[in-house]
């Protein structure tokens, strides 16, 4: 009997019995396919990783043993991108399946923006709940909602928030929820605020630098505890044996836009860039590693919370982020870049018995703000609404591979807009005498040169602008027409 088999009569016999199991393996002997049992749903959203920083990834700087755990008996996908790099447009776009800007969204000042109802018909916790799930939600919000009321999950459709602690108190309460009882299925949704403690690294330094004082926070206390060095370790040997060096692509991009500099480029922004010193860089690499390992220890507790309640082999995990960050990469930290520390996210696709342990899928281009939602259908055997234009990754996690897939994938942000094909990525912003970006990822994998001006590469950029044109169209993203260049 296979592994599938196996897993699909064990779950049949806790929710039938065994007559249940046996004519599954009836089934399967006189050739039939058996269907599969709907799971339930673990999602597990971080704030500000991007896809680089996990060990499974192969950063020897981090360790995230939890996050690798999912990465080993699940599908890791490298070509997965948020639809906008900053929190509350990527968020709108995870719980709602469609691009921020169908609600006129581009970045974090544009909220509160009521979202239309048809919209949050088919939000996440919507669907499952219409298709007999419990839903739930515990963590940081960020998103917009009806009405104009700001960071309220019911509008998407959950009936449950267990906590709005975004750290140690949310990993307890969805280990509660994990060891109740359930008569139904359920959507869990664990929202978790870091690694974003790294913002105020460069926020206050900043601050300081213009004589400001600085409020005592828990976020604070956080990033304070990451930066700390370790216990009697000099400062000389802290360089030289442990803190990350500076990252290959650390100098900033030959003709880069000059819109860069102008895309959420609050007054700490340029004060990181030009002032701060090459082991300053290296101690902000060292943070965001430390706070992504706190938050790996959180995902941890939760994760042992649905091993002690024998629900794993019932559970689909998802894991992601909702931006990453620019890591020191051209001399950036924060998010909001249409580069890839910004832009490419972690994805996970974990169900112990069903999804390829260990696979790692290097060819595919997936949104998780648009696929998200669909592959949960999938999952859930719930037919996603026609309205919704992602796709369930769910043939790539699982098998067999899909004939087709899509060949091109636009992210939004502020004054800009980026699509993704084969391995070229085309940008364009809505000012400056550079307004585009032509970067090669196979021959410039740190996106150090900005090949748009060059005339070999002019068919290149047409087929960007074109792709970009074809792409906004079929999507109805209105907001996306003054990103067009004429050819």
């Amino acid at each position: 009997m296979t592994p599938r088999l196996m897993h699909r009569r064990t779950f049949l016999a806790r929710l039938g019995g065994q007559a249940a199991a046996s004519a599954l393996c009836a089934r399967a002997l006189a050739g039939e396919k058996p269907p599969m049992p709907r799971p339930n749903i673990l999602l597990i959203i971080t704030d500000q990783q991007h896809a680089g920083m996990m060990s499974c990834a192969g950063n020897r700087y981090v360790k995230t043993p939890n996050m690798d755990s999912l990465a080993a008996t699940g599908t890791r996908f490298e070509r997965a991108y948020c639809s906008n790099p900053v929190c509350v447009p990527s968020r709108f776009s995870l719980l709602s399946g469609v691009m921020p800007s169908r609600i006129g969204m581009e970045h974090n000042g544009h909220q509160p923006n009521p979202v239309p109802e048809p919209i949050l018909r088919h939000g996440m916790g919507a669907l499952l709940r219409a298709a007999g799930y419990a839903t739930a939600y515990g963590g940081k919000t960020h998103i917009p909602g009806a009405k104009g009321r700001p960071n309220t999950v019911a509008d998407y459709g959950f009936d449950e928030v267990l906590t709005r602690d975004e750290r140690d108190g949310l990993a307890q309460a969805a280990a509660d929820f994990l060891r109740r009882s359930h008569d139904k299925p359920f959507l869990l949704v664990a929202s978790f605020i870091n690694p974003h403690d790294i913002c105020y690294m460069a926020i206050d330094d900043h601050a300081r630098s213009q004589g400001k004082p600085i409020k005592e926070t828990i976020e604070r206390r956080c990033l304070a505890e990451a930066l700390a060095l370790p216990d009697g370790m000099s400062r000389e040997a802290f360089f030289r044996e442990v803190c990350p060096p500076l990252p290959p692509n650390f100098g900033i991009p030959e003709g880069e836009p000059e819109a860069v500099e102008k895309t959420d480029w609050r007054p700490f922004r340029p004060y990181a860039r030009q002032r701060w010193s090459e082991e300053t860089w290296r101690l902000h690499r060292w943070a965001y590693a430390r706070l992504t390992q706190r938050v790996d220890a959180e995902i941890g507790r939760v994760l042992q919370a649905l091993r002690e309640s024998g629900r794993e082999a019932d559970t689909l995990v998802v894991f992601t982020s909702d931006h990453g960050d620019m890591d020191a990469a051209h001399r950036l930290e924060h998010k909001s870049m249409l580069y890839e520390e910004a832009c490419r996210i972690p994805l996970i696709l974990s169900w112990r018995g069903v999804t390829r342990p260990g696979a790692v899928d290097r060819q595919h281009l997936v949104s998780n703000g648009l696929d998200l939602i669909p592959t949960l259908c999938d999952y859930a055997g719930i037919a996603p609404p026609p309205e919704l234009k992602g796709r369930s990754i769910r043939p790539l996690a699982d098998g067999p591979m899909p004939d087709t897939w899509r060949t091109s994938l636009v992210v939004e942000n502020e004054r800009s807009r980026l699509v993704l094909w084969d391995h070229l990525k085309y940008g364009v912003y809505d000012t400056g005498e550079r307004r585009e970006l032509l970067l090669d990822l196979h021959s410039d994998p740190g996106e150090m040169k900005n090949r748009a001006t060059d005339p070999a590469c002019r068919a290149q950029v047409e087929t960007g602008r074109r792709l970009l044109l074809q792409w906004c169209r079929e999507h109805g993203e209105t907001l996306a027409e003054a990103y067009i260049v004429k050819s």
